[in-house]
């Protein structure tokens, strides 16, 4: 019978994670390099409820038949999105709040009475930034950078005493100069390579 070849540290499970953002234009940075802690001007949202993150790429394309032929002989990609849903589950926070209302972080940070005010646009402004997303598992890391994205959809947000209020929201990817989407990087135990990373 043939070996199938397996190992455990290769398969990865979202035990933990984060994520994070900057504004664009405030010395928009490059792809991070490594797995370095995130400084300034990168802010974190803080908790992510215990659904996670998804990660989805969702591509269109059409087909070409020859003439009298059933099966097609080309397929092109007409379209192809990513885009990142996750729950921020703290809502007080000032970065978590001014994604979910499109505003300036300094325009809803409480001042020394812990009081904020805004207000909401009727006509909302496009709110592009800067995100990195990180899952861990013991020694496996993915680091993913997108240097342009805005949230795109958010969810209801319910108010209840048995359950956190989180703000549900879709974040989708744009092409940066390079005509790139994401930069991943990632970390595995060379040892669990076949051949043990040698």
């Amino acid at each position: 019978m043939p070996t199938i070849e397996r190992s455990d540290d290769l398969a990865m499970i979202g035990i933990n994670g984060g994520a994070w953002a900057v504004d664009l234009g405030t010395a928009t940075p490059t792809a991070p390099t490594g797995f370095t802690s995130l400084a300034s001007p990168w802010m974190p949202v803080g908790m992510i409820s215990e659904d996670g993150l998804t990660y989805a790429i969702d591509e269109d394309s059409e087909e070409f038949k020859a003439w009298g032929q059933t099966s097609p002989f080309r397929k092109v990609v007409t379209g192809s999105v990513r885009t990142f849903q996750m729950t921020l589950w703290e809502t007080q926070r000032p970065l978590v709040k001014s994604l979910m209302y499109r505003l300036p972080v300094a325009g809803v940070t409480p001042d020394t009475d812990g009081l904020t005010s805004f207000a909401e646009s009727a006509t909302p402004a496009p709110d592009r930034r800067a995100w990195v997303w990180d899952v861990y598992d013991g020694e496996s890391m993915l680091r993913m950078f997108a240097p342009e994205a805005e949230i795109s959809e958010r969810g209801d947000v319910v108010y209840k005493g048995d359950e956190v209020t989180g703000y549900e929201v879709t974040v989708s990817v744009y092409p940066d100069a390079a005509g790139n989407l994401l930069y991943h990087t990632s970390k595995i135990d060379p040892s669990a390579l076949p051949g043990g990373g040698s």
